[in-house]
């Protein structure tokens, strides 16, 4: 039986440029907030003033009330509408597919055990050594995905490679300019 593979519907380029801002932006302040978060659960951690330790509990709370569920949710959606709308696809290459998992993964920890454990911490005052250790891990995941976008390692995945072969399909290059006949690049961008 023959595999039909269906034309995906692409980001125009003024679209897929908003998208890629608002993914990197708030990428970013995923990674801020999560090393600000870091830096509030070391001190109230090893403090030995129980004030500063119920105060950096207090500050990691406003962050959690306001920003850890959006910033997570609009990583997670910028960083799905990026890969569904641009020729890295979901699937089709190694690095897409990790990030997503990653950050899909993140984003339920964050929602589900780190938000609730920073309101019972705020709540009861006392030190609390997951609220270290769960935004290092977070941090070092952060640090990774934003590694991993850079580089682009691994190659296509299974599905990735099957689709190319049927396709086959390679842009006309001039030898000139190394262009495609149509103008742009032949590499492949974000």
């Amino acid at each position: 039986m023959e595999q039909r593979t269906r034309p995906t519907k692409r980001l125009g380029r003024r679209p897929r440029r908003a998208w890629l801002v608002v993914h990197v932006a708030v990428s970013v302040s995923w990674l801020g907030l999560t090393l600000g978060l870091l830096a509030l659960g070391i001190t109230a951690y090893t403090t030995e003033d129980a004030s500063l330790t119920a105060a950096s509990y207090r500050a990691m709370r406003v962050f959690a009330d306001w920003l850890l569920v959006p910033v997570s949710l609009i990583a997670l959606l910028s960083g799905v509408v990026l890969s569904l709308g641009t020729p890295w696809g979901l699937a089709l290459h190694r690095w897409v597919w990790i990030k997503f998992w990653l950050t899909l993964v993140t984003a339920g920890a964050t929602i589900f055990s780190l938000r609730p454990g920073i309101l019972r911490s705020a709540a009861d005052g006392i030190a609390n050594p997951s609220l270290v250790a769960a935004p290092s891990v977070a941090t070092s995941a952060y640090f990774f995905m934003t590694a991993v976008s850079v580089l682009k390692p691994w190659g296509p995945t299974r599905r990735g490679r099957r689709l190319r072969a049927a396709t086959n399909v390679r842009p006309a290059v001039s030898t000139s300019s190394r262009k495609t006949l149509d103008g742009r690049s032949p590499r492949r961008t974000a």
